[in-house]
């Protein structure tokens, strides 16, 4: 079993590193296979909605995201972990997220999703809650923690003192381990929830 772990910020190892590697360091303990990637400042563009990636089975455009999709596809979790901008992801990250699950076409139901919010002060709660829809819009559930993801630190390095923060992120490794481990035996006994076909209701016809 592994999980992929995408540092979204430009600082390869700041504050978000931190925790990410808290988790990392979490998940291999318990048994689990782990690999860090770092978006760092990358020129990483928008989505363009071409629906190329229909045809192509990946982005049009050849970039970071089109060699971590495989990766991705072959994962049973991710770990997406943002610095706060403006009370939002960062830029870069939200992105490289944009595509990847946009351009991917195999199914992501049941790999284990889990966002972590990094900041000076404010704007966790919020950046969190983007970071998740990623993984409620594709049938993956999310790995809980004893507190809402987040840790706190202005220049790199200050995140080790968030005692609580480090701690929510070993927690959330625990319990992603356990739903992966569970989740693993439960297509094994029962296979995957089923699939209607797809209804999309437009308000504007």
């Amino acid at each position: 079993m592994k999980i992929l772990l995408i540092n979204g910020s430009p600082k390869k190892e700041g504050n978000t590193y931190i925790a990410l590697h808290e988790v990392q360091k979490t998940l291999e303990a318990e048994g689990i296979e782990t690999e860090l990637i770092h978006v760092e400042h990358k020129a990483i563009r928008g989505c363009i909605a071409c629906n190329r990636c229909v045809e192509l089975g990946k982005c049009v455009v050849d970039d970071m995201v089109n060699e971590v999709a495989p990766k991705f596809k072959e994962a049973d979790g991710i770990v997406v972990g943002s610095p706060v901008y403006y009370g939002s992801p960062n830029g870069t990250l939200l992105s490289f997220l944009d595509r990847l699950f946009y351009s991917t076409p195999f199914d992501k139901s049941m790999k284990v999703g889990a966002a972590i919010a990094v900041a000076r002060r404010g704007g966790t709660t919020a950046t969190f809650d983007v970071l998740n829809k990623y993984f409620t819009i594709s049938n993956m559930p999310i790995a809980p923690s004893q507190y809402w993801n987040n840790v706190h630190g202005r220049v790199p390095g200050e995140a080790l003192q968030d005692g609580e923060g480090l701690q929510t992120m070993r927690q959330l490794a625990r319990n992603m381990a356990f739903l992966v481990k569970s989740i693993q035996l439960g297509k094994e006994k029962f296979g995957l929830p089923l699939h209607e076909e797809r209804i999309a209701t437009h308000f504007i016809r």
